[in-house]
């Protein structure tokens, strides 16, 4: 069960935590502050110095899933990190869906987004360029009309992906390239790596960046966009990235995939727009494990 709080008088979270969660380990108590599944107020918060005031209100999620914000989605304003009349990139957070499934038609990115620009005598209309996954954070791009997206889609074997991982063990060398062609299979959904006859090319750098006795921070350069190729492609060279629970093992802290940077050809302009977001501390806390 998720446990449910009123501040009565001012406090800092983490020591609050640490008071009020009987018989919780101090790593437990962090894992579930660094794994997003603490709420202040409806908002998720990452911050063990956060402020707490008399009449806060504090939810900390479960072993079944982070928890869900109390406040309206609309209400949390995404970061923009670019936009013109055509193209709006954000910084997406890490849990939050890129686009609506039949399972979640409101709390998705596209219509936080959709909402946050809208105004009263004007709907915004919203095409997504691409999508991470719902537990990878960092740059998404969606164009504002079906014509720019397939514009930019039609330049997008130029466009440049670089991400930042965190993963299981150290890799050697400390930098490389994954060849390795990549398909999925129909009945599981997952995806594989080897030969096939659905197989497509699939090409992944890595460097390593900073490492600890136990896990790694690589920076991953894609040539290819394949569905989940830096996750499966890491979990190949074995080395799967933390809290990957469908190509490596579940935890309770978030998916150690960012998407830093992002470079593509603007379709009017045919200039090179590069968006990029720093790396997130939540992503730098898993090193520390």
């Amino acid at each position: 069960m998720a446990e449910h709080f009123t501040i009565q008088q001012e406090a800092t979270l983490l020591p609050y935590l640490f008071e009020h969660l009987k018989g919780w380990s101090k790593k437990r108590v962090k894992q579930r502050l660094q794994g997003g599944y603490v709420t202040l107020n409806g908002t998720i918060t990452t911050q063990h110095n956060a402020r707490l005031n008399a009449g806060d209100t504090l939810e900390v999620g479960d072993e079944s899933g982070r928890v869900a914000p109390t406040l309206p989605q609309q209400r949390q304003h995404l970061e923009i990190l670019y936009q013109d009349r055509d193209l709006i990139a954000i910084n997406k957070p890490h849990g939050l869906l890129s686009v609506g499934t039949t399972q979640e038609r409101q709390h998705h990115a596209l219509a936080r987004l959709r909402t946050q620009l809208s105004r009263k005598d004007r709907a915004i209309k919203l095409w997504p360029v691409h999508r991470l996954d719902r537990e990878t954070s960092g740059v998404l791009l969606f164009a504002t009309s079906k014509a720019m997206r397939e514009a930019v889609m039609a330049e997008w074997h130029r466009a440049s992906k670089v991400y930042f991982a965190v993963v299981e063990g150290t890799p050697k060398p400390p930098h490389g390239t994954i060849d390795q062609p990549l398909y999925q299979d129909e009945q599981s959904y997952h995806i594989h790596v080897g030969n096939h006859p659905n197989a497509k090319e699939a090409i992944t750098h890595y460097q390593v960046e900073r490492s600890t006795a136990t896990r790694a921070l690589l920076r991953v350069t894609l040539e290819t966009g394949r569905q989940h190729q830096i996750r499966v492609h890491l979990a190949w060279l074995g080395h799967s990235v933390i809290s990957d629970e469908r190509y490596g093992t579940k935890s309770s802290v978030r998916l150690g995939l960012h998407a830093h940077r992002l470079t593509f050809i603007h379709p009017k302009s045919q200039k090179e727009i590069t968006v990029s977001v720093p790396l997130p501390a939540s992503l730098t806390q898993l090193l520390k494990y």
